[in-house]
C-alpha cells in the first residue's frame, strides 16, 4: 500500500520522463557519462549527460556511445553559455533525445524554440520564484529547484526554503523537481508530498559501482563529512562567478588565484566578460577532470554536496535507487500509522 502511494506522487514526474521512478541525475561533468547514465536509466531513474565543453562532435559520440548501452529514456545537460550551444542543440535533436536540460543562466534568445522544435522536453533551473514564473511563460516544460546544499555550481538559497517558496506556486503548472543535499529517501518523501514531481540527485551517485571517477576521487568522498563540503569565494564583485562547492583542497585554493588573474585581464581590456565567464568555466572543467579522470584529489576539483557524508562506499545504481525507494515507502508508511 505505500509503495504504491510512492508510485502515486512520483506518476507525474515518472510519466513527464517515461521512467520508473522519478530520480533524476545530476549533470556531473565528467562523471554523468554513458556508464553512469546508461545505468541509471536501466535502474529505472532518469540519466543525464553532462556535456560541459564538450565539443559538438564529442557529444554525437557521447550519445550513440550511450544508445548502445541502454534503450531507455535519457536526457543531456548543457550549458547556456557554451559558444557552440545550438550545434549542440541540433546534435541532440538529430538524435532524437527526449529531454534537454539548460543551466547555467536563462536560456539564450532562440534556444528554447530550437530544442522544443523536434518535440524535446526542456527543463531549467529556477533559483527564485520570479525566474520560475518567467521560464515557464517562456515556453519550458519542467523546473529544477536546486538549493546551495548541492556540489558544483550552486544558488545562494538552501533547498528547504526554495521548495517552500517555489512548489506552492509552480507544482500545480509544470513537473518541479526538487535538488540539493537529497540523500536518503525520507527527504525524497517530503518533498514529494510537498507537491514535487521528484527529485534530483548527483552526489549519492558520484561513486556509485558504475561511475568512471577514479578510486582516489571516491575514497576522497567515503572520508568527507558534510561540513567538508564548502563553497567557493568570490573575490572581485567585478567578476561574476557562481559559487562552486566542493571539497575543500588545495585546489580550492587555485581557484581564488585563477580569479585573480581573470580579474587582471579583465581589467588591462585584454578579454571581455563573456571570455572571463568561459575561462572560469574552462578553469573548473579542467580542475574537475584532474580529479575525476586522473585521481589528482589535492589539485583538482572535488565536486561534492552537504550529503556526502551519507556516500559512504562504492554501490551499484541500482541499489542505491532501491535503498531511496524503500526509505521514502517506509517514511510514508511511518506517516499514515
Amino acid at each position: 500500500m505505500t509503495h504504491a502511494k510512492l508510485t502515486s506522487l512520483m506518476a507525474r514526474g515518472t510519466e513527464f520522463f517515461g521512467c520508473e521512478t522519478a530520480i533524476l541525475c545530476g549533470a556531473m561533468s565528467w562523471v554523468s557519462e554513458r556508464n553512469l547514465v546508461a545505468a541509471i536509466s536501466n535502474a529505472g531513474g532518469f540519466g543525464v549527460i553532462a556535456c560541459g565543453a564538450m565539443t559538438p562532435e564529442l557529444l554525437d559520440a557521447e550519445i550513440a556511445a550511450t544508445k548502445v548501452l541502454t534503450d531507455k529514456p535519457f536526457g543531456v545537460n548543457l550549458i547556456t553559455m557554451h559558444p557552440m550551444l545550438f550545434d549542440l542543440i541540433d546534435v541532440c535533436a538529430r538524435h532524437d533525445v527526449s529531454h534537454v536540460v539548460l543551466a547555467g543562466g536563462l536560456p539564450p534568445k532562440g534556444s528554447i524554440e530550437a530544442i522544443k522544435q523536434k518535440g524535446a522536453k526542456l527543463i531549467c533551473f529556477a533559483p527564485a520564484l520570479a525566474l520560475a514564473k518567467k521560464l515557464v511563460r517562456s515556453g519550458v516544460d519542467a523546473l529544477v529547484v536546486e538549493g546551495m546544499e548541492a556540489g558544483g555550481h550552486i544558488g545562494p538559497v538552501a533547498t528547504s526554503v526554495l521548495a517552500q517558496e517555489i512548489l506552492p506556486e509552480m507544482a500545480s503548472q509544470v513537473p518541479v523537481f526538487v535538488a540539493g543535499g537529497i540523500g536518503r529517501g525520507e527527504a525524497i518523501a517530503a518533498y514529494l508530498e510537498m507537491g514535487a514531481a521528484g527529485v534530483q540527485l548527483g552526489t549519492r551517485f558520484a561513486c556509485a559501482s558504475e561511475s568512471i571517477a577514479h578510486p582516489n576521487f571516491k575514497k576522497a568522498f567515503f572520508r568527507a563529512s558534510a561540513r567538508d563540503a564548502i563553497a567557493s569565494v568570490q573575490i572581485d564583485p567585478r567578476l561574476p562567478v557562481i559559487p562552486v562547492r566542493a571539497l575543500k583542497n588545495a585546489g580550492t585554493e587555485a581557484f581564488t588565484a585563477k580569479q585573480r588573474e581573470v580579474a587582471n585581464l579583465l581589467d588591462s581590456g585584454t578579454v571581455d566578460m563573456m571570455e572571463a565567464q568561459l575561462q572560469i568555466e574552462h578553469y573548473w572543467a579542467g580542475a574537475l577532470r584532474k580529479a575525476v579522470i586522473d585521481g589528482d584529489v589535492e589539485g583538482g576539483s572535488l565536486m561534492a554536496g552537504q550529503s556526502v557524508g551519507m556516500v559512504t562506499k562504492e554501490e551499484p545504481v541500482a541499489d542505491i535507487i532501491a535503498q531511496l525507494m524503500a526509505q521514502a515507502a517506509e517514511a510514508l508508511e511511518r506517516r499514515v500509522a
